[in-house]
Order: C-alpha cells, then sequence, then structure tokens
C-alpha cells in the first residue's frame, strides 16, 4: 500500500529530526539525566516538527531501555508508538475538542495509572483552540498532575495562549527550516525512492515551502507525480503557478540592456501569471544573484531594483491592476539604470574641487602680488592698549571711565606711569576698582608689575576752569547789558510821547475864550473890568501849567535816568566781583 512521503519519512528519533538542533539536544540530555518535566509546550510554524518531536519524546519517556534519547525501536512499547497505537499515549486535536466537557473527560483519565509503561503521556495539538472554561478547568491538573502523568501541548501561535499556561510549562520553540537543508532533505528522499531531478526544482520546492519541511515534501510528493517520475524546474515551477526560472533570468536581461521594446513583448506572456508571484521571484532571483556575487550587477542597481520592486508590492496591495503594476515596475527599473553611480558622481565632484582649488589658487598668488606691490602698513600697540583692552574685557563702565581719567606716559622697569585728571566721582570709582586694576594690569604684564599715578596741578586746573567760567559770564553780562540799552531808548522815548500828549490835551481841555472879542462889545465897565481880571487868571494859569509840564517832564526823566543807572550800576557791580576775584576776562576768538 502507497505511503505518501511526509508520513513514510517522518523521523523517529531526534537525531533524524530537521533543523531544530536546539530542541533536539534540550530534550535528549533531559532524557539521559532524567530531569522530566511534567508539562512541555512546542510552539512553531506549521511542519516544522512540533507533533513529530512530541511522539519522540512519549516513545522515549515510555521505552524499556528508557527514559532515553535513542529509543531501541523492538520493544513492544516502541513498536506500538511507532505504530500510533499505544494505550498509554493520548493524542487530543484541541481544534475539534475545545470544550470544558473534553478537558473534564481528560481531567478523568488522568486519576488512572499506565497500563504498561511507566508514565500516561498526553499530547494535546493546537492548545490553543481549547476555550477559555477549558483553559480554567486545565490549570490546576496541569500544575500538579500526578507523579505518572506527562502533558506535551502543541501550538502554532503560543501568543493566544493564557499566561497561567505558559508559566506551567516548559517552552520550547521550533525556527522555519532553513531552505538549504529543506533541499538536502528532499534530495535524499528522491536519491532513496530512486527518482531523479534538479537541483534548481528542488530550490523552486524549498522555497514554496516557506520554512515548513513538512509542506515541501507534499509539495514534492504532488511535483513526482505532475512529472511522471523526473523532477525538473520548467515542469514544476508550472505545476505550481510560477514563471520559468530561465524567463525570470530573461526579464532581468531585459532590463540591463534597456530593452524597452523587449519589455513590451515580454508583457503578454506575462499576463497569464499573477503580479504578486512575479515580483516575489524577481525578488528572490535578484537576491541569490546578489549572494552569489554575479557581475552583471552591482550593489547600488540591487539597491534600486528592490526597491522598485517594494513599491510595487505596495501597489498591489492598494488594488492596483495587476498588469499595469508588472509594466510600471519594468519601466522603472529600466530608467533606475539611467541614474549616475556613485563612482561617476564622485569624478564629477572631484573634478569640481580641483577646478575649484586651481581657482583659490589663483586668486592667493594674486593676493600675494598684490601683497607685494602694496607695501604692508603695520599698526604697532603699545602695552597700555593690551591693558586697556582687559579692562574693557572685564567692565566696560571701568574700561570707559578708566579711558576718561586716565593718560597713559610710559612703562618701564615693570611700572605703568600714567596721569590722572578725573572728576571727583570718577576717582572715588578707580578708587574702589583697584583691586580689579592692579590684578589685571599683573595678569597683562606680569606678576610683580606697579602702577604709579600722577595728578595734574589743581591750582593749574582750577584757574584753567574758572578763567572758562569767567569768559562765560562776561559773555552774558554783555548780551544782558546791550538789551537792556535797548529796552531803556525805547522806554525813554515813550515816556517822552506820552507827556507831550498830556500837555496837548491841558491845553485843549481849557477854555478858549476870544477877550478881545469881548472887549470891543457893548458890555459895562464893571463887568469889562472883571473880564479883565479873568484874562489875567487864564494866563497866569496857562504859565503855571507849562511850568508844572516842564518839571513833570524833568522830574520823569530824572527818575529815568537814576533806574538806568541804577540798573546800570547793578550789573557793573556784578562785573566788578567778577573781575576782583578772577582778573580782567578775556574773549577767546575761535
Amino acid at each position: 500500500m502507497y505511503q505518501v512521503l511526509s508520513l513514510k519519512y517522518r523521523p523517529k528519533n531526534f537525531n533524524e529530526l530537521i533543523g531544530q538542533e536546539a530542541v533536539s539536544r534540550s530534550l535528549s540530555n533531559a532524557l539521559d539525566s532524567k530531569r522530566l518535566a511534567n508539562a512541555y509546550l512546542f510552539s512553531g510554524l506549521r511542519g516544522s516538527g512540533k507533533t513529530s518531536s512530541a511522539r519522540i519524546l512519549a516513545k522515549s519517556m515510555l521505552c524499556k531501555n528508557g527514559p532515553t534519547s535513542h529509543p531501541c525501536e523492538v520493544c513492544d512499547s516502541c513498536k506500538m508508538a511507532n505504530e500510533n497505537a499505544h494505550i498509554d499515549i493520548i493524542e487530543m486535536d484541541a481544534a475539534s475538542r475545545r470544550k470544558i466537557d473534553d478537558i473534564r473527560e481528560l481531567i478523568e483519565r488522568t486519576k488512572t495509572y499506565p497500563s504498561i509503561s511507566r508514565y500516561k503521556v498526553f499530547i494535546i495539538d493546537e492548545v490553543h483552540m481549547l476555550t477559555k472554561e477549558a483553559f480554567n478547568a486545565f490549570l490546576k491538573t496541569l500544575e500538579e498532575p500526578l507523579e505518572h502523568i506527562k502533558f506535551i501541548l502543541a501550538t502554532t501561535d503560543p501568543l493566544k495562549l493564557p499566561a497561567t499556561i505558559l508559566s506551567r510549562t516548559q517552552h520550547f520553540r521550533f525556527k522555519p527550516i532553513p531552505q538549504n537543508l529543506v533541499m538536502n532533505h528532499l534530495a535524499n528522499i528522491l536519491n532513496k525512492e530512486g527518482i531523479s531531478f534538479e537541483n534548481e526544482a528542488l530550490k523552486i520546492i524549498a522555497r514554496s515551502g516557506e520554512g515548513s519541511l513538512r509542506d515541501s515534501i507534499t509539495l514534492l510528493d504532488q511535483s513526482i507525480s505532475f512529472t511522471n517520475g523526473s523532477v525538473n524546474a520548467k515542469e514544476v515551477a508550472s505545476m505550481l503557478g510560477l514563471v520559468d526560472p530561465v524567463k525570470i533570468d530573461e526579464i532581468l536581461n531585459i532590463v540591463l540592456k534597456r530593452d524597452r521594446e523587449g519589455v513590451i513583448s515580454i508583457l503578454d506572456e506575462l499576463s497569464s501569471y499573477e503580479a504578486d508571484s512575479i515580483i516575489d521571484q524577481l525578488t528572490l532571483n535578484l537576491k541569490d544573484k546578489f549572494l552569489s556575487k554575479d557581475p552583471k550587477f552591482n550593489i547600488f542597481m540591487y539597491e534600486r531594483f528592490f526597491r522598485v520592486l517594494s513599491e510595487a508590492k505596495s501597489m498591489l496591495n492598494m488594488g492596483s491592476d495587476n498588469g499595469f503594476t508588472i509594466a510600471m515596475t519594468l519601466f522603472l527599473m529600466i530608467e533606475s539604470m539611467s541614474l549616475k553611480s556613485i563612482d561617476d558622481i564622485m569624478s564629477e565632484i572631484s573634478n569640481k574641487e580641483l577646478k575649484q582649488d586651481n581657482i583659490l589658487k589663483d586668486s592667493r598668488n594674486l593676493e600675494k602680488d598684490k601683497k607685494n606691490l602694496i607695501p604692508e602698513i603695520k599698526t604697532t600697540k603699545t602695552p597700555y592698549d593690551d591693558y586697556l583692552t582687559n579692562i574693557y574685557d572685564r567692565s566696560y563702565e571701568l574700561g570707559e571711565c578708566f579711558k576718561r581719567s586716565v593718560k597713559f606716559n610710559d612703562f618701564k622697569d615693570n611700572t605703568l606711569f600714567v596721569t590722572s585728571f578725573g572728576d571727583k566721582s570718577d576717582s572715588e570709582f578707580l578708587r574702589k576698582s583697584s583691586k580689579v586694576i592692579m590684578e589685571i594690569l599683573r595678569k597683562t604684564f606680569n606678576k610683580d608689575s606697579k602702577i604709579k599715578i600722577s595728578k595734574l596741578d589743581k591750582d593749574k586746573n582750577l584757574q584753567n576752569k574758572d578763567s572758562k567760567t569767567i569768559n562765560q559770564n562776561y559773555n552774558i553780562n554783555k548780551v544782558t547789558i546791550e538789551n537792556f540799552s535797548k529796552d531803556l531808548s525805547i522806554e525813554k522815548e515813550n515816556n517822552l510821547n506820552k507827556n507831550y500828549h498830556k500837555t496837548q490835551n491841558l491845553e485843549n481841555k481849557d477854555f478858549q475864550i476870544n477877550y478881545d472879542s469881548l472887549n470891543n462889545s457893548n458890555l459895562d465897565d464893571e463887568f469889562k473890568k472883571d473880564l479883565a481880571n479873568l484874562k489875567k487868571f487864564s494866563d497866569l494859569k496857562k504859565s503855571l501849567s507849562s511850568n508844572n509840564l516842564e518839571e513833570k517832564n524833568k522830574s520823569l526823566l530824572d527818575e529815568l535816568k537814576s533806574s538806568n543807572n541804577f540798573k546800570e550800576s547793578k550789573e557793573t557791580k556784578k562785573l566788578k566781583e567778577l573781575t576782583r576775584l578772577f582778573g580782567d576776562p578775556k574773549v577767546e576768538e575761535n
């Protein structure tokens, strides 16, 4: 009777386990040292050997020579285990028996002793499919089972297991099986079966298995039937719905030649394949060429091609049309070839830098020539300039005060000679800052440096200030006297005009009587006498009034003169006093 290859070549001991060296070593050591846990958890990719490892572990624990990592395969326990007919190895599929009643039934079975072996082993596959209630019911038994009970749990999704289950088991993680190990195992199977094959066909099968050994063996079994006893790459690719690897190489060669017409012609042939599988095949082909160091490609081409292919994958995920996506991908790969390489860019940059260096050299030579033609003017700094700069650096206010109030004379014998001519506030500020001034002096020159300050002659300085003040006061008084003289003449003229108008008004107010005409009229003698007396009185009045007016004018003029003299005497007194104090003023001519 025909047996499928995945069952026929299932591993029977840890030495036959493919690609899980860490797991087989740990379990073998535990068996040999009799350090067996009450519960194990195997997790990993489908077809990576979880269930096979659970059966090998159970057989190794129940072997008559065991527990041992190398079961004898001849005892009744080993034979029954190989035939999956051992009464003390109970397998349960949690995907179909996931309820709490199923777990309760399992717990009841743990209460009985093994029939023919030392242990009763429970293998629960796809344990993550159990319900929450089933897990809760299983916890107590899993944590504290009887001595003769062993649990082996297997799952493809350990993240779905409760943390309480994970903490009560020894967890072994099964990794995806590498492609080269899968190919070697497939080749061994074909050699034992006596079937011819191509390595490229095995590579396609191993890639399609995606790390699962069981899936790869199943595809191999299918390929043997499809190819009628001769496994070759072209027929295997056709069976799997993939593009022939030779065609993939042809596509990449068209891209390398930048043959746009060739791309258009090959698109019709690719229309019958899925765009997703074409992109995956192109990626895998480029990966192989990269690892084999194909001389047709360089690292930058790989980087650009992989970027274009990843963007094509994104376009497909967004629902883009398959034919359009493949066409865009191939043309973008051609366009990426037209980009300049790093070596070309670096050479261009280096050429530009050389040109710039030449230009800079020429400009420097011109500057040197100019410097040779134009003599350099050197500015020499005195030690005092450095000292003053250091003072400014320490305090700008102190620097301003020092510059304003101190004059540099000389520096010799470690002594700075200066002259101070500052006012009282500046001198006080400099006195308070004397420690800072001496500290800066010693830092600027040396630690033994001193400063000697001489002051200007105070009397001479005061005399200069007083003479300047006198000149200023003299100019002010001169302007004041001139203004006062103008005001006095104007006032005098106005007073004379007023007196004249007053006299005229008085004359007009007197009685205007024509005495001569009255004398000639027919009047009594007595009345004429009285009239003559009246005329005398009027003449007398006029003479008196004119005399009074002249006297008044005279007195007014005297008063004006006296006031003018008073003001003049006041200013004269001031000038005399200033002259007495400071001497005759000197007018400075600009």
